[in-house]
């Protein structure tokens, strides 16, 4: 497999979280308050009480509460995500939260992320299509990465998804 394989993107942006990972988040969180990427159709799963359509764009948005954030798997999209998600949560408005992206370690938007509490989900995330079937042969590993105080709640809760790491730099903490 080619490293431009493994970078590509489908363009597709509409990939929705399996249900037991946002159950997971919202028993961490005790509700969600903002899904800030998100549709009608991706809020049935997430039932935050605010959500931001494309229309609306998250990234103009201000965060509020907290947050379940399943990044636009879009190319380009990366990056700007989590300098949001980072901004937010170091800003004070964004409390507490939780973010699903690929693992991809070596990239440098998914750097900061490193310095975060976070489980490396497995066996590999299959994710759900508008649609509702199950999109299968995802071809990248993915991480939720936890923003808040709450670490031995989010580690106890996502040890049945995966690996956890819980060493973090407190100095990036709010």
């Amino acid at each position: 497999m080619s490293h431009q394989h493994i970078n590509a993107t489908s363009g597709a942006v509409e990939y929705y979280t399996p249900l037991e990972i946002i159950e997971s988040a919202r028993s961490v969180l005790g509700r969600i308050d903002l899904d800030p990427f998100s549709s009608e159709a991706a809020n049935l799963r997430v039932k935050a009480d605010r959500f931001y359509t494309i229309k609306e764009d998250g990234l103009k948005q201000e965060w509020v509460g907290r947050f379940w954030m399943n990044h636009p798997f879009g190319k380009g999209m990366n990056r700007p995500c989590i300098e949001k998600v980072e901004l937010e949560h170091r800003m004070g408005r964004a409390v507490e939260g939780m973010c699903i992206t690929y693992a991809a370690t070596s990239e440098k938007w998914f750097r900061p992320l490193l310095n975060r509490p976070q489980c490396y989900l497995t066996p590999r995330t299959n994710y759900f299509l508008p649609d509702g079937t199950l999109k299968t042969g995802v071809t990248k590993g993915s991480v939720v990465t936890y923003f808040g105080r709450n670490v031995s709640k989010f580690a106890h809760e996502f040890s049945s998804h995966g690996i956890v790491k819980v060493n973090f730099q407190p100095n990036n903490e709010t």
